[in-house]
């Protein structure tokens, strides 16, 4: 597990290399955009399953592909399906979307479509609900849950984690933090802003250390969607075309690699491809505000998953490691050299 100073050194990476450059299976997933406006639920994050992750979360890049409704249907409303953007991955890969779309942010008459266009970040976390005020219809028998974070929420984290003042990993088993998600609205639409972490430290609980015994951690990059081989990513920059050109969805064409929520593939089809499906959005969410440079998605939007894998059992939560950052950034530095 990595340490807090391994994730501040990480994190200090990344943002000078971007300053410098221009449905699932299960309810798992812990739906905290519907609780109520002035309510709170406390979440308390665990590491990632894979050891190999540097932080605590996946972050999933996601385009939206609008279409006026779905071929071959009468009345058809106007549908939307997401795929993943290949600059998801590391190393980044030719995103054929942003490519086509990134020299309209130069023609001020072709922002707003570049908009639409541009990827959508969302952040999946995993951890214990130990305050819920949502009325569930069912839980799962595992109580480690996922959590879907949009960008303001994910700002809160990052920025505390770079606090100086933060002396221990948030998710360490005894000096943890809890994390306080306070819905509150401004301008009409459902505000983050002052959620927070608790002032003070706690240990997991009996229960919570046995749960993770009994049922081990999620691998986080199990619930990124599939990375495009070739021939998918040629199938995505067709969908692009005809969603610009207005046409409608073409189940027939595209259905058995990417689809709307609700929609089958044609008989007789396979793919490997775990499809992309767009969520209903909750009731309230976060007004879009995206840029070139660094984009949001509708902040508590629910985002669709791939298909459910049975998670493998992990290790207890260790303490944190005594790895120093020095060392992180000569690893980074040594790889950018090369």
């Amino acid at each position: 597990m990595a340490s807090l100073a391994e994730i501040r050194a990480r994190l200090q990476a990344q943002e000078t290399r971007q300053s410098g450059s221009n449905t699932g299976g299960d309810n798992a997933i812990f739906p905290h955009w519907n609780i109520q406006e002035n309510e709170s639920t406390t979440l308390r994050f665990l590491p990632d399953g894979d050891s190999s992750n540097t932080f605590f979360w996946a972050e999933r890049q996601m385009i939206r592909l609008p279409f006026q409704g779905i071929k071959g249907q009468v009345d058809s409303k106007p549908t939307t399906v997401q795929v993943p953007c290949m600059e998801m991955w590391e190393p980044a890969g030719s995103c054929p979307i942003l490519a086509e779309v990134r020299p309209w942010f130069k023609d001020s008459s072709l922002e707003d479509m570049g908009r639409k266009y541009w990827k959508k970040r969302s952040y999946i976390f995993q951890g214990f609900v130990r305050e819920n005020p949502l009325t569930e219809d069912s839980t799962p028998e595992n109580p480690i849950r996922r959590f879907i974070m949009g960008p303001q929420l994910f700002n809160i984290i990052k920025a505390s984690l770079m606090d100086p003042e933060m002396e221990e990993l948030p998710t360490d088993s005894t000096a943890g933090l809890d994390f306080r998600v306070t819905k509150t609205t401004k301008g009409g639409y459902a505000d983050y802003s002052t959620s927070k972490w608790a002032r003070k430290e706690s240990a997991l609980s009996e229960e919570e250390q046995s749960a993770i015994n009994t049922h081990g951690l999620f691998n986080l990059k199990d619930f990124l969607p599939k990375k495009p081989s070739e021939a998918e990513l040629n199938i995505i920059k067709q969908m692009f075309e005809e969603s610009v050109d207005g046409k409608p969805y073409d189940t027939e064409k595209y259905g058995a690699y990417y689809r709307p929520a609700g929609v089958s593939a044609p008989q007789g089809t396979t793919s490997s491809t775990k499809t992309a499906t767009s969520s209903p959005a909750p009731a309230v969410t976060q007004p879009v505000a995206e840029t070139t440079t660094e984009t949001v998605a509708p902040a508590q939007q629910p985002v669709s998953e791939p298909v459910q894998t049975e998670p493998a059992p992990a290790k207890p939560v260790e303490s944190t490691s005594a790895k120093r950052a020095d060392d992180i950034l000569a690893m980074i530095r040594d790889r950018q050299q090369k």
